[in-house]
């Protein structure tokens, strides 16, 4: 559970000023300026739950969004000839009682309630995930079962030491082969590098002390921590907006504009002006090449760091740029494929961990909810290649890419290409951020730096180069709306994921956000 208590910092708000409108002959091109109390970069899942919170409390504020047609960022819903579908799955789940209590004041009675499956896919069988070694052993075959166990024991024998890498890791636990079956090829697909470059740590995060011993005792015997709690990953059941997680953030913009706040899209954020000691203005610039001048008296950004600071004007020290531009992303695409078969597999998702294919996970639509899918007759389903932007994948044809989505499922058996009538292809920048060595390093540089901008607040995922769950997100923005509305002084920054992270950690730790792959250092 995120403790907002336990945030507090030592920042206090100015007075607000009124929402107006100026209309202007502006000689740098600026068609009209606006002015609110807040302006609000981004309209994800951040951005839009800062606007709520703050027009709740009557307090004038405009979210600036630069999709020109869709809001909610990547947890948007997107749409093709009546086929709603998610860029990535998204489990309405949290431990947050705050989260959940938004969530049902924005979208009412229109969840449904879904029973989770997800399965691995590997070596033509499909796998339980989380991994039930009794089921996994039976279905690789007695000689395969047999060496997995003897590697297992010679791991525990000889273990690797020290323990630098994820794979050194995960080998230790559960031995080599196991891991390559299991571990290694999705994790590759994932972050883009392999698993020997990645650290220990975030193994040891993620998969939070598992060996092969405890993995069998929890299939046999349930896998509860010690204080009876049911582990998050292993939730039976979730709440789904019943068109989408796009139907909740459609919800939020219409509630927000209700509330007297705004919400503009085609609204990309080009500038940020400030004189040192403040931010006064965002300027954007829409899909015709006009710019608009948003003037405020505090200001979010749920824009991904690089580019809040590339925005900066005037530009920031050369060390802030140069720490800015280090920082990495991960990328992803979904091609989306229209099936002539009502029903297709049981999952709402599978992961994929054939070696053979470039495809990393499928989202099965029409079991997140039938309101997805139009025609009852059909499926549609989503296959997720993880990318860095500019690379083959990222710019393949649409219509290579379909090929090969339907290509690499006719492959492995799951379905045919010839079922398949009809496709289309998403693409989702900067879907995930990227820890490497120096990413604390940088990070450090541009948060001294933005301590100079204290009506700028930061929220998001891609806003604190933080890989937070949607409900994680949401809390950032709450508590900065709150910073705002002088409800209290909360740092942002202390948000973490998972209870269980923060009681683990010493409070000096960074404990904000899941912990992501980074690359061991090379001292």
């Amino acid at each position: 559970m995120m403790d907002i208590n336990s945030s507090r910092t030592g920042k206090v708000r100015s007075g607000l000023p009124p929402h107006r409108w100026t209309k202007v002959d502006d000689p740098d091109g600026l068609a009209v300026v606006a002015s609110h109390a807040t302006v609000i970069a981004g309209g994800g899942p951040a951005g839009l739950t800062a606007a709520y919170e703050l027009s709740k409390h009557g307090h004038s504020c405009v979210v600036l969004e630069s999709d020109p047609n869709l809001v909610g960022g990547i947890s948007r819903t997107d749409q093709y000839k009546g086929y709603r579908f998610d860029i990535g799955g998204h489990r309405f789940f949290s431990k947050s009682a705050e989260v959940n209590a938004i969530w049902r004041e924005i979208l009412g009675d229109q969840f449904v309630t879904r029973s989770r499956l997800s399965r691995i896919y590997y070596n033509r069988k499909f796998f339980h995930y989380p991994l039930k070694p009794v089921d996994a052993l039976m279905k690789l075959g007695p000689w395969r079962a047999a060496l997995i166990l003897a590697s297992y024991l010679k791991a525990t024998l000889k273990p690797i030491k020290p323990e630098r890498s994820f794979e050194d890791w995960v080998v230790n636990r559960f031995g080599r082969l196991l891991f390559e079956i299991f571990f290694k090829t999705y994790t590759e697909k994932v972050w883009g590098m392999p698993t020997n470059e990645i650290t220990a740590e975030w193994a040891a995060q993620r998969i939070k002390g598992l060996s092969l011993v405890r993995a069998v005792t929890n299939a046999l015997f349930g896998s509860r921590k010690s204080n009876g709690e049911v582990i998050k990953t292993l939730i039976e059941s979730f709440q789904y907006p019943r068109l989408g997680p796009g139907q909740m953030w459609e919800c939020a913009r219409d509630k927000i504009r209700e509330k007297g706040g705004a919400v503009h899209l085609d609204r990309r954020v080009v500038q940020i002006e400030h004189d040192g000691s403040a931010v006064t203005t965002f300027v954007t610039k829409d899909s015709n090449g006009k710019l608009t001048a948003y003037h405020g008296e505090n200001f979010v950004s749920t824009l991904p760091i690089r580019e809040l600071i590339r925005c900066m004007s005037p530009q920031p020290p050369d060390a802030v740029v140069k720490a800015a531009e280090s920082l990495r992303y991960r990328d992803f695409l979904t091609v989306v494929l229209i099936v002539d078969r009502a029903e297709t597999f049981p999952d709402t998702w599978i992961y994929i961990h054939e070696p053979d294919v470039r495809l990393g996970r499928v989202q099965n639509f029409k079991n997140w909810s039938p309101d997805l899918v139009p025609d009852p007759t059909k499926s549609s389903l989503g296959l997720e290649y993880f990318c860095f932007e500019g690379d083959d994948l990222w710019t393949m044809p649409d219509a290579e890419l379909i090929e090969l989505g339907k290509r690499e499922m006719d492959k492995m058996g799951l379905i045919a290409a010839s079922e398949v009538s009809d496709g289309c292809v998403v693409r989702m920048p900067k879907a995930y951020p990227v820890y490497d060595d120096a990413y604390q390093g940088h990070l450090a540089v541009i948060r001294a730096w933005l301590k100079n901008l204290p009506n700028l607040e930061l929220a998001g995922r891609n806003g604190m180069h933080k890989y937070n769950n949607q409900d994680h997100s949401m809390m950032t923005a709450v508590l900065a709306a709150r910073n705002i509305l002088g409800l209290g002084q909360f740092d942002t920054w202390k948000v973490n994921t998972d209870a269980e992270y923060h009681e683990e950690g010493s409070e000096a730790e960074d404990t904000t956000g899941r912990i992501v792959p980074r690359k061991i250092s090379a001292t």
